[in-house]
């Protein structure tokens, strides 16, 4: 986890990574040290790929932004303010360098570790949670992003079958009604809302 989540100590080695999705093209910065320096990961396509877009309306949170790729290419399609939270600080510096590349402007890029430094609500929360950070840091994530959404919020992720899927299904249905809006080669996009009980629980307290 450390390797992850750590680069201080890590040589830069910027690139550039061009990439179409969703009909357009976008120009990210890469480097060591952050997460699918090389390519697009397959599971932040599938995700963007598969979210109803039509419905993404006021403020969207995202969560382990990275170098910002899902931020970025939700606010130049949507009209939604964004916010991209991440503890590693050569992403980040990259995702403002990417933001203003693709002229996005409408986002705001922070450090925070899980939901640390987060203080409102969201009507969207999205995250291609860090698998390789460990079961803990997954949970945290999806698990606590109920205590930052409005009680009409929406949660998506991305999860591949084979690191848990069921099992992460089964353990999070106290607090959510879950459903699969879409897949592909392994990878499923997962739509979580709070359940009523739960979002009751939490306006009362």
């Amino acid at each position: 986890m450390g390797q992850y989540f750590s680069n201080e100590n890590l040589k830069s080695e910027l690139r550039e990574l061009k990439v179409r999705i969703l009909d357009r093209d976008f120009n990210f910065y890469t480097d060591n040290g952050v997460f699918s320096k090389e390519r697009l990961d397959f599971g932040t396509r599938v995700l963007l790929e598969n979210l109803p877009l039509d419905n993404l309306t006021d403020n969207i949170l995202d969560v382990g932004c990275g170098y910002g790729i899902i931020s970025i290419v939700l606010s130049k399609i949507t009209d939604c303010n964004v916010e991209g939270i991440d503890i590693n600080r050569r992403a980040l510096h990259l995702a403002t360098m990417n933001m203003q590349k693709n002229n996005a402007y409408n986002i705001s890029f922070y450090e925070s570790d899980c939901y640390q430094a987060v203080n409102g609500k969201y009507k969207t929360i999205i995250t291609n949670p860090p698998i390789r950070a460990g079961k803990k840091v997954v949970y945290d994530i999806i698990i606590g992003a109920k205590d930052y959404l409005l009680k009409d919020g929406v949660l998506y992720f991305v999860i591949r079958k084979e690191h848990g899927m069921k099992s992460l299904l089964r353990d999070i249905e106290l607090y959510y009604n879950t459903q699969i809006i879409g897949k592909k080669n392994g990878f499923f996009v997962i739509c979580c809302n709070l359940r009523w009980q739960f979002a009751c629980c939490v306006l009362i307290i």
